[in-house]
C-alpha cells in the first residue's frame, strides 16, 4: 500500500500557520527585551503636603475648616512620557464632602514631576452632638483627621513598546495638626 499525497493546500495552511507562530514568538521576544532594556515604571502620584489653613469650632453644631493639599504627579522613568488624564480627589471629614481636587489632563516628560496646590474655599459642616464630642476630643489632641481619595487614568509609552494604560488610586488619611504646621505623608497611589 502506498501512502496518500499530501494535499499542497494543506502544505500551504500548514507553512502560514508556522510562519505566524514564528512572527508571534519573535515579537514576543521583542517586547521582553524591550522592557528588560528600558525598565519601565508605573507613573505615581502622591500629597507631597497638606495643612490645616482655618479652623472655627463653635461646640455646638458648626465646623468650619479650610485645608489646603498639593498632589504631586512622578514619572520616573529614563525613556518614557506620560499623560495623566481623569484626575479626581474627594476631600472629605467624617464622611462629610469638603471639597473636590480635579486637574485638566496633562503630559509629562521623563524623569520629571509636577504639583497641584488646592486650597479650596472653607467649608462649614454641620455637626450631630456625638460628632460635635469627636471634634471636641480631636482637638484636645490637637490633631484633626481628614480622608482624601480619588484616582487618575494614566497612559505611558515605553519608547518602541506600545503604550499601557493603568488607573492609579489615592486613599490617604490626612492626620493635620490644629496649629496649622504643614505635614508631608508619605501617601502613594497603587495600581489598579
Amino acid at each position: 500500500m502506498s501512502k496518500p499525497d499530501t494535499n499542497p493546500i494543506s502544505w500551504c495552511v500548514g507553512v502560514i500557520c508556522w510562519l505566524l507562530m514564528a512572527a508571534v514568538i519573535i515579537a514576543g521576544i521583542l517586547v521582553f527585551v524591550g522592557y528588560i532594556v528600558i525598565r519601565p515604571k508605573v507613573p505615581q502620584i502622591s500629597v507631597a503636603s497638606a495643612q490645616l489653613d482655618n479652623l472655627y469650632f463653635d461646640q455646638i453644631s458648626m465646623l468650619t475648616v479650610q485645608v489646603s493639599v498639593v498632589i504631586k504627579a512622578e514619572n520616573d522613568n529614563d525613556k518614557a512620557h506620560s499623560r495623566f488624564y481623569g484626575m479626581r480627589f474627594l476631600l472629605s471629614f467624617q464622611g462629610v464632602k469638603m471639597a473636590r481636587l480635579v486637574a485638566e489632563p496633562f503630559d509629562l516628560n521623563a524623569n520629571s514631576s509636577v504639583e497641584f496646590n488646592y486650597v479650596p474655599e472653607p467649608t462649614t459642616i454641620p455637626l450631630s452632638p456625638e460628632d460635635a464630642e469627636g471634634v471636641s476630643r480631636s482637638l484636645r489632641e490637637r490633631i484633626l483627621t481628614f480622608d482624601l481619595k480619588g484616582r487618575t487614568k494614566i497612559r505611558w509609552g515605553t519608547g518602541p513598546i506600545a503604550s499601557v494604560e493603568n488607573w492609579l488610586r489615592l486613599r490617604c488619611k490626612l492626620h493635620l495638626p490644629v496649629d496649622g504646621t504643614r505635614i508631608f505623608p508619605k501617601c502613594r497611589s497603587r495600581s489598579k
